[in-house]
């Protein structure tokens, strides 16, 4: 089974840099994972991803870099179908409360320890005792996107088998509203001291490699350091810049 696990990682101490992919082509995956990120992220909620590019794409970077499944949303199903294409993490969305972490940690997790259905064709290509134990190396991850969350967020950090927190700043930035930008960085040091607090590492999705660096520097553990939307916009702008100047 395509398999690199993120938790070795996470564990490490050190910085850890996503790619982020939200154009559903498994070949951009493929090139992502030969650049050497720490993670690379595929987009389910927000990005082009079907079942079949979703699977071939785990399948082509799976076996050099760990690859985190953003699921559309919280529900044992959306959490199942990410995890049933074999990534080795779950990126869970819009999460405001303990009980809705707590949901995100049971749906990742095989009975007894949670209600994750069996199934899937990777999963089960090694049988069901390596599926169990591949299932038990699962790391999961919540989203902090929202003001709820933000306030809720030491007891959130608290929730048992939580293995990291990521802040998303665009949404995050839409539900604190206009208004005193040092507002919206208060709100991000907060998610981050009451990870750190728990000892789990804590993220926020920036949008370049000098971003990412500043953020490390403030003490996140997880940063994007690129996203194939963002470098192919660019590098077509900077290509097509001037081209037809007279």
């Amino acid at each position: 089974m395509t398999f690199t696990s993120f938790k070795p990682v996470l564990a490490s101490g050190a910085s850890i840099d996503f790619i982020w992919l939200s154009m559903g082509s498994a070949a951009l995956a493929e090139v992502a994972a030969h650049a050497g990120p720490a993670a690379i992220v595929l987009d389910l909620q927000h990005g082009l991803w079907e079942r079949g590019s979703l699977e071939a794409a785990v399948g082509i970077a799976g076996g050099r870099v760990p690859v985190i499944a953003r699921c559309a949303e919280n529900t044992p199903c959306q959490i199942s179908r990410a995890l049933d294409c074999g990534a080795s993490s779950v990126l869970v969305p819009m999460v405001e409360t303990v009980r809705e972490a707590e949901l995100a940690v049971l749906s990742s997790r095989y009975p007894p320890a949670g209600t994750r259905s069996a199934g899937g064709v990777r999963p089960l290509l090694g049988g069901v005792d390596a599926m169990l134990q591949k299932g038990g190396e699962v790391a999961v991850g919540i989203m902090i996107e929202t003001v709820t969350g933000v306030e809720n967020a030491e007891a959130i950090a608290a929730v048992p088998g939580l293995d990291y927190i990521f802040i998303g700043t665009g949404d995050l930035a839409l539900s604190r509203g206009p208004g005193d930008p040092s507002v919206l960085e208060q709100d991000c040091l907060r998610v981050l001291r009451a990870a750190r607090a728990q000892g789990i590492p804590c993220g926020l999705y920036t949008g370049s490699a000098q971003a990412a660096r500043e953020s490390f520097a403030k003490g996140y553990r997880i940063a994007v350091s690129a996203s194939d939307f963002d470098v192919a916009a660019t590098g077509f702008k900077q290509a097509t810049h001037g081209i037809h100047a007279k």
